[in-house]
């Protein structure tokens, strides 16, 4: 529990780090995996949007453009958004700066799952609906959550780093170290990358399955607790900070 206290804290340890992460990583598959089944996309696949950018300008066809453009922008206003949050946090001093931008993500998490299905109905000018680009908003948010506490060491949103750190580790373990000169380097893996990289692999795809037994049989209610466990994170530092900090009293009577 004392872990868990400080697991937003500004002061950050490896520990807090990787447990933050590895939760962080199961919310990201769960809610990537449920989007997909309601909208046939990924909203954490910024690499597949940008290639698609390439292909509808090749091809001609505006819609999908549109659509990449759109959760391109919305991604990327997510991690800017976060940027401001934190940074903001940082220069007045919160003891808990990372709980602004996980206070916004199950605030925009709880609407969605309460009345997901209306939002579907909702247009933009993206030719998707609502949905897609709060998704994307919110991994963005996220994804640079995890970053800014890691030192960007830590992506949660999507997997190809992750894959590729555990990849390039197992070739390591594997490598057979055969004697030679005496300047060799002796090649060696790290077990602390392969368990971290192993776990948010496994911690996104546990969450994916979650998302999906979730989104197909419960519907976007499914994304309620989702939204209570970080809730559950951020509010209680949120109160503390709200108590000791003028500055943050003060935003929350101009908003």
């Amino acid at each position: 529990m004392r872990r868990l206290r400080y697991l937003i804290h500004r002061r950050r340890a490896p520990s807090t780090n990787r447990l933050l992460g590895l939760l962080l990583a199961f919310n990201a598959g769960a809610v990537n995996a449920g989007g997909f089944l309601v909208l046939h996309m990924y909203t954490s696949h910024m690499t597949g949007f940008a290639s698609q950018v390439a292909d509808s300008l090749v091809l001609g066809n505006m819609k999908l453009l549109l659509n990449a453009v759109g959760a391109i922008l919305a991604f990327l206003s997510g991690a800017a958004t976060c940027a401001v949050l934190v940074n903001w946090g940082r220069q007045h001093h919160l003891h808990s700066v990372y709980a602004l931008p996980l206070l916004l993500e199950a605030a925009l998490m709880l609407p969605f799952g309460l009345m997901g299905a209306l939002t579907l109905t909702w247009g933009t000018p993206f030719a998707v609906p609502l949905t897609a680009l709060l998704l994307a908003f919110i991994m963005g948010l996220q994804n640079a959550v995890a970053s800014k506490t890691s030192g960007g060491s830590i992506r949660t949103t999507h997997m190809t780093g992750n894959i590729t750190d555990l990849g390039m580790e197992l070739g390591k373990m594997l490598y057979w170290n055969r004697r030679g000169g005496p300047d060799a380097p002796h090649v060696r893996h790290n077990r602390e990358r392969i368990r971290m990289a192993g776990g948010l692999l496994a911690m996104f795809v546990s969450g994916g399955i979650v998302g999906a037994l979730g989104f197909s049989y419960l519907g976007f209610v499914c994304v309620v607790p989702l939204a209570a466990i970080l809730l559950a994170l951020s509010v209680p530092p949120f109160l503390r900070d709200v108590s000791r900090s003028k500055a943050l009293m003060r935003f929350l009577k101009v908003g």
